[in-house]
């Protein structure tokens, strides 16, 4: 990935020339200004096709698309919208020497079908926002005793739609919900095909809000689609508006890329994702198989550098990482759970660059002319390598990569051997192809120009840099395109470079997929396919956890699952957004933010005064106690002895960044390696093993305090955590804050953050490894970083 960062306020301009031209300048400069000129279309009125533009004399307009296209067909078919709906079309200009150039976006107003009225129902907020609503009187209240009606005509089709809703409507609310065959029922919600509106096409569908919740589509996506918009609704109050919404999609592919290469994410992790992606309807989950890191941060030794392929190769014994892989049956797994939400698993295997773990596992297909994470493209073997690896998981009858699509890579090849690089990009989209698979790359080829052919037809590329790929010049060639601007949805966390949070309010209230850099295409291109965002993970060994990169992602897959399902609408604040949006779940279920719904700050609260370990707090946060636990008072404190193996089982996992977890804690002996705190995502060490301190534990990193709990005395003991880095306090005082370290490396030239962050783990106190007893007591969790006064 270059490192290279656009300001936001970059000059914007509109690209002309959607198809290859040859004309002389004086001419082009001539069809650029008439196409500027032109502004709007007659009065549509009530005519079922688009008017054409007025043009001068020797010119001619062609409709090209719209960027609504179930109000506005390709064909230029108008087929009339709820209300009045804005949409932009997309025309393009021809001379009479037959040059021609896109005429920018020309916004019209289509007249739906029904006047608003000032006292219906405004619009619901949901994450993306319904496309059109019309809205009624009253309010929709579910039964008490909530039922899914499925269309019987429809059974078959719609029965894993119908499973994922009822199992999510429980993960939700913790109520069950009865399915039901036949025709809806008042105060129920009603799934069906019978639909009459084909212009929805595959993802769009009608959402009738009455007596029942009636969702109509053409396809059970569509109908999954729209169970999404019902959870959301429902999870923000026990009464919808009634009205009817007609949904769909602004752009058929919304994204999000994440590189598991330079940092493992476990096959958990992956599947609570493509979760947490639908539950905002993004459909593609790009996963980045293999990277390496940066030889400058390992002694500038390539044998030393970090390198890792994910996934597990019977072809190659050995090729996936120790540290960290998937199992062929765990990716396979990984998208038959995709599937079911409606997300495409986009596996990448990157080549000829960031390919060091290749050459880690055969050291002769390493370049040594651009450096041994470039593969030798002059080397035989190295053809012979890539064939094996593709086809280990492309072919027969039961391939690992089950989806349409894979992604080969293609970023980032010296451009000293342009031609050799652009027919190995040709070679293996031919490849990837003749498993009956879709190609995909990263844009290169203008950086890597030449005249080797390279294949375009039915390929996708993602447009991330223009310098790489010029983007105009791309579509010119063929190519369809995902916008992946790098200087606007690059995250890489704590580099010091992109963003380590996107700017989400400028992506708010500025970008959409039509933007690739500086440059802007017209609403409704149909070579612009989409858009997604990217995580990286340059830095690797710096302390980053899953955790951390989620708090990263969050808020921006709402941001950008709103901007890449509706587009530049500008119907809400952002700030009026990000407020409702926050109140959401991540999805019914997933709470990988750690998030603990209490009445006020004080979430948990345990005085330890019987064995029955009751919330004081007033949440209902009960604890269960296992064999080994005694209540006890030491005449200090009211506690529990704690002895080694057992454990205390709460009813929370962890609790996520923000908060202050405070507790009074005595030991009866110095035993290394005993566990406080622990989940399944980190330990609290009350003696670390190495070196006897209290400290952490969390994705393969341990950080310690300069602090050793005392033998035979109480300390009053408080952590505090956020997304910058962890306090610990002792007795009221100020210890130690984890936060700011730098590795230095060549001498201070090269630096690189270490992030000593905490998600803290409440899932048990105690562990079965424990050796040594102790006591605890008052123990109380916060969702707030307390002040030293509040904690006193």
């Amino acid at each position: 990935m270059l490192v290279l960062t656009l300001a936001l306020n970059t000059f914007i301009s509109f690209t002309f020339g959607a198809t290859p031209i040859k004309a002389d300048s004086v001419a082009m400069a001539n069809l650029k200004n008439v196409a500027i000129s032109i502004k709007e279309v007659p009065n549509i009125g009530s005519n079922s096709t688009i008017p054409m533009p007025a043009v001068p004399k020797g010119y001619t307009a062609t409709f090209i698309s719209s960027d609504c296209i179930p109000v506005v067909s390709r064909s230029g078919k108008i087929n009339p919208p709820l209300v009045d709906t804005k949409v932009h079309l997309y025309f393009v200009l021809k001379d009479s020497a037959g040059n021609k150039c896109d005429i920018p976006s020309i916004p019209v107003i289509i007249p739906g079908i029904n006047k608003t009225s000032t006292t219906a129902n405004a619009k619901p907020f949901v994450v993306p926002a319904l496309r059109e609503w019309l809205g009624g009187t009253g309010q929709f209240t579910p039964s008490k005793r909530m039922v899914l009606v499925v269309d019987l005509a429809h059974k078959l089709e719609l029965s894993q739609t119908a499973e994922a809703f009822v199992s999510e409507y429980t993960a939700m609310f913790g109520k069950k919900m009865t399915v039901k065959y036949g025709s809806p029922k008042k105060g129920s919600i009603f799934l069906t095909l019978s639909n009459a509106d084909t212009t929805l096409g595959k993802e769009g569908y009608t959402l009738d809000i009455n007596d029942a919740i009636i969702i109509k589509a053409n396809t059970s996506l569509g109908c999954f689609w729209g169970t999404r918009t019902v959870l959301q609704l429902l999870e923000q109050s026990s009464s919808i508006p009634k009205g009817i919404a007609r949904d769909y999609p602004k752009y058929e592919r919304r994204g999000f890329m994440l590189d598991v290469g330079r940092k493992f994410f476990t096959i958990d992790f992956l599947r609570q994702y493509v979760k947490f992606m639908a539950y905002y309807k993004l459909n593609e989950f790009h996963i980045h198989l293999n990277d390496n890191g940066f030889k400058k941060f390992f002694s500038n030794s390539w044998d030393s550098t970090y390198s890792a392929f994910r996934l597990e190769s019977t072809t190659f014994p050995g090729l996936a990482t120790k540290d960290g892989h998937y199992t062929k049956q765990e990716f396979i797994d990984l998208q038959k759970l995709a599937s079911q939400y409606g997300v495409n698993i986009v596996p990448e295997i990157d080549a000829p660059a960031h390919t060091l773990a290749f050459a880690h596992y055969m050291p002769e297909i390493g370049s040594k002319q651009f450096g041994m994470d470039h593969l030798d493209l002059d080397n035989p073997k190295t053809y012979e390598f890539m064939d094996a690896l593709f086809k280990e998981y492309l072919s027969g009858p039961n391939p690992v990569f089950t989806g349409k699509e894979v992604h080969i890579g293609t970023d980032e090849y010296s451009n000293k051997v342009a031609e050799k690089f652009r027919a190995f990009t040709d070679r293996y989209i031919r490849y990837v192809e003749s498993f009956g698979k879709r190609a995909r790359v990263w844009g290169a080829l203008t950086h890597a120009k030449g005249t080797t052919p390279v294949k375009s037809e039915n390929v996708i590329m993602d447009a991330w840099y223009n310098g790489y790929a010029d983007p105009a010049e791309m579509i010119n060639l063929g190519y369809d395109l995902i916008s992946i601007p790098d200087g606007l949805v690059y995250i890489v966390p704590a580099a010091g470079y992109y963003y380590d949070y996107l700017n989400d309010e400028w992506l708010f209230n500025n970008w959409e997929p039509i933007q690739i850099g500086k440059e802007v295409f017209p609403y409704g291109h149909p070579q612009i396919l989409g858009g997604k965002f990217a995580v990286w993970n340059d830095h690797m060994g710096n302390g980053i956890s899953e955790k951390d990169v989620h708090h990263r992602v969050l808020a921006s897959m709402k941001v950008l699952g709103q901007k890449m399902w509706t587009g530049n609408s500008n119907e809400i604040e952002f700030n009026t957004f990000t407020d409702k949006a926050e109140q959401l779940s991540e999805a019914p279920g997933v709470n990988m933010e750690g998030k603990i719904k209490a009445k006020g700050y004080l979430a948990l609260s345990y005085t330890f005064d019987s064995k029955r370990i009751t919330d004081k707090s007033g949440n209902g946060n009960n604890a269960k106690a296992g064999n080994g636990i005694k209540v006890v008072n030491d005449g200090t404190e009211k506690c529990v002895s704690i002895k080694g193996g057992s454990t205390i089982k709460l009813p929370i996992t962890e609790i996520g960044y923000g908060y202050t977890v405070s507790f009074k804690v005595k030991r009866s002996e110095a035993a290394s390696g005993t566990i406080l705190f622990q989940s399944p995502n980190a330990i609290l060490w009350l003696s670390e093993g190495k070196s006897g301190k209290l400290g952490f534990s969390r994705d393969g990193y341990t950080y310690t305090f300069s602090y050793t709990v005392p033998v035979n005395q109480w300390s009053a003991i408080a952590i505090q955590g956020d997304s910058k880095g962890t306090t610990l306090f002792v007795d009221g005082k100020l210890v130690e804050r984890l936060e700011g370290k730098k590795f230095e490396f060549n001498g201070g030239m090269d630096k690189m953050a270490c992030i000593q962050t905490l998600v803290f783990p409440l899932e048990t106190i105690g562990a079965k490894q424990n050796k040594e007893t102790f006591l605890i007591g008052d123990l109380k969790v916060y969702n707030k970083t307390l002040s030293v006064d509040e904690m006193t």
